[in-house]
């Protein structure tokens, strides 16, 4: 499967990312084991996850997603096969949370630890945070690439100025820089990221691996109706894609669905796939039979027509 570089780093993957903010959560262990086995034999190979996940979960308190993980790896033995992708900064407690050097440097200890490794591939900053300068995250990442704990950084959720600053800083006192962002993006929500973010990766070679990918689950076609919303936990979070504009995106995944003989979740990844500027979109599985729909988007190819038809209904 062709892989795709990225931002300027080394890192190569195939254009599909496996969520593991599931693993420990809606999938037990086994299950996850099984859809982490499953998509590395389908031909992938990154995997994303944060020492955040699952915390809002009661009784956990963050990291049993990496300690899932770091459990395949070890049973495994795959550790070469596949690029990790974890995250810091995210509150899990009045004194964890930010970007401040020094709980960076503690931070990278724990999730090395659960997930059994001597490095991640991708480490990523959570969330902004702007009460830390940009010259002491990144100063602390340098110092974990230089220690070979590390071998690039992201940043999550950040808006285009930040960004820019954070590039700035890099360039101007010769520290790494952010080679990916992680934003929010869909068919649905263009917006956001299409204005100013999605320009300024392409000027500045800074991959975008995008979450929401499916806008949680609305664009599988599963929810059509309000009287759908009970079909699983997430219905309610989908209430708000139930109008015009939704039922019209969702008449173009039927129409593109329907002439590719693939899935509408199918469609919808592989036109994330397709866009400019995007390396891959994260999608999370539950299930292997999940996974094997999901990873069905990589070997799909849109033409320019279907491109315009999915591009004009979510516009």
């Amino acid at each position: 499967m062709q892989k795709r570089r990225l931002g300027r780093s080394s890192l190569e993957f195939a254009p599909l990312v496996l969520g593991g903010n599931v693993f420990g959560w809606t999938a037990d262990a086994a299950t996850s084991h099984r859809v982490l086995d499953a998509f590395v034999d389908a031909g992938f190979n990154a995997v994303d996850t944060a020492d955040a996940y699952s915390a809002w979960v009661p009784g956990h308190t963050g990291g049993e997603s990496e300690a899932i993980i770091g459990d395949w790896l070890a049973k495994r033995g795959r550790r070469d096969d596949v690029l990790i992708f974890t995250k810091v900064g995210w509150e899990l407690g009045p004194d964890r949370k930010g970007l401040s050097a020094a709980y960076i440097t503690s931070s990278i200890e724990g999730s090395l630890k659960r997930l059994k490794t001597d490095y991640v591939d991708l480490y990523q900053s959570h969330v902004d945070d702007k009460a830390t300068p940009f010259e002491e995250t990144l100063g602390a990442y340098a110092r974990l690439i230089e220690q070979g704990k590390v071998r690039a950084i992201g940043a999550s959720n950040i808006d285009a100025a930040r960004l820019k600053e954070a590039l700035e800083t890099s360039g101007r006192l010769g520290l790494p820089r952010y080679e990916s962002v992680q934003p929010p993006y869909n068919l649905y929500s263009r917006s956001d990221f299409e204005a100013e973010l999605q320009p300024l990766c392409q000027s500045e070679q800074v991959g975008a691996i995008t979450y929401y990918g499916l806008a949680s689950g609305f664009l599988t076609g599963k929810y059509r109706s309000e009287a759908d919303l009970g079909k699983s936990a997430r219905g309610g979070g989908v209430k708000k894609y139930l109008n015009d504009r939704g039922l019209r995106v969702l008449a173009a995944l039927d129409e593109a669905a329907d002439r590719l003989g693939a899935t509408q979740a199918q469609v919808a990844l592989a036109w994330l796939m397709a866009r400019p500027g995007v390396t891959a979109p994260i999608a999370s599985a539950t299930s292997v039979e999940q996974l094997n729909d999901i990873v069905g988007a990589a070997r799909l190819k849109l033409d320019p027509e279907l491109m315009g038809l999915l591009d004009a209904a979510s516009a």
